[in-house]
Parts: C-alpha cells; structure tokens; sequence
C-alpha cells in the first residue's frame, strides 16, 4: 500500500505541476479539489493550515504545499515524491525552452499564448482567494485585515512579504489574546 500511495502522491503532483500555469497561487484550487475534495487526503481546515505554513515558510508555494502533504501523509518519501511531482513538469519545459529562448521570443503568437495564459491564471489566483475566503471563519476583525491587506497590495504601499508577516504576527497576536481571555475567564 506504501508503494501505492507515493505513485499517487507523484501522479497527483505530477498532473497539478503540469496543468496549472502561472506558479503556486494558481495551483492552490487544483490542490484542494484533488487532495481536500477528490482524494480527501486531509479536511478543508487541514488545508487552511498547509496553505499557511507553505505560505509562510520560504520558497514556492505550491513546493512547500507538495512537501508539507506528502510528509503529512507518507514521511520522508511521501514528500520527496510528492514534490518531485510538482517540480517535474517545470523543469522539463524550462529545460527544453532553454535550448530554443531566442528563436522562441520572436514568435507572436508565443506571445498572444502568453497574454491569454495570463489572462487565466488571474481567473485562477481569483478563484482560489474565493475558495480559501469562502472557508475562513468570518468576523469584523478579520475582514478589516483581508481589506486593509488587499488594498496595500493593489496600491503597493508595502512589499508584499512584510503584509504577510505582519498578517502572521497579528494572527498570532490575536490568538494570544484570545486564548488568555478563555484562561483568564475559567
């Protein structure tokens, strides 16, 4: 069963990396519908906090996503091969484009794919705030944070690493609070 379930930790990745355009943002709602929805790997709350660490911790995304589950789920292995699958299918296209940069450039229509490409992966990076919005647990606090973080990142007033950790320390902050106030009230 072992052996299975890295094949299908592998496969899994391996189509996620191959059909999501646009880097680890996009990939979130294709990483919850296989491993939440499909596969039911771990709960929607479970993949709240994956999205967390592999936000917070450094590298991409959709890497730290791959790891964090396939460690979660199969150890050591499971992670090797779960990001294994997720890398693959970039460092294949990267390879071979490599050998043909310059004579690719030059092609319009190269470009026009790229336009539509990103045209998509907005949708997509939309599509998986909506998702990720729609499960969180909604008060007035958080939704003044999600607005004030939104608006500094479309006006971009502050480098986006610095909305995420002050995000992180008021999250933890609040909690802290929060969980003196339930000692303080028993």
């Amino acid at each position: 069963m072992k052996k299975n379930m890295l094949l299908e930790l592998f496969l899994t990745f391996l189509k996620i990396g191959a059909f999501t355009f646009g880097g680890g943002y996009a990939m979130i709602a294709l990483i919850a519908k296989e491993a939440v929805e499909k596969r039911k790997w771990i709960t929607e709350p479970e993949f709240i906090d994956l999205i967390a660490i592999a936000e917070s911790t450094p590298g991409p995304i959709a890497v730290n996503s791959a790891t964090y589950l396939g460690y979660k789920l199969k150890g050591f292995f499971g992670a090797f091969f779960a990001t294994l699958g997720v890398v693959l299918p970039s460092f294949v296209v990267i390879v071979i484009i490599s050998f043909f940069i310059e004579e690719f450039r030059s092609l319009e229509y190269v470009n026009y794919a790229f336009t539509g490409i990103s045209a998509a992966v907005a949708v997509l990076i939309i599509n998986a705030a909506l998702k990720l919005y729609k499960s969180l647990e909604k008060s007035w606090f958080s939704i003044i944070l999600i607005i004030i973080a939104f608006l500094l990142l479309i006006f971009n007033v502050i480098p986006t690493p610095y909305i995420i950790l002050s995000g992180g320390l008021i999250g933890f902050i609040s909690y802290m609070i929060a969980k003196k106030k339930t000692v303080d009230h028993i």
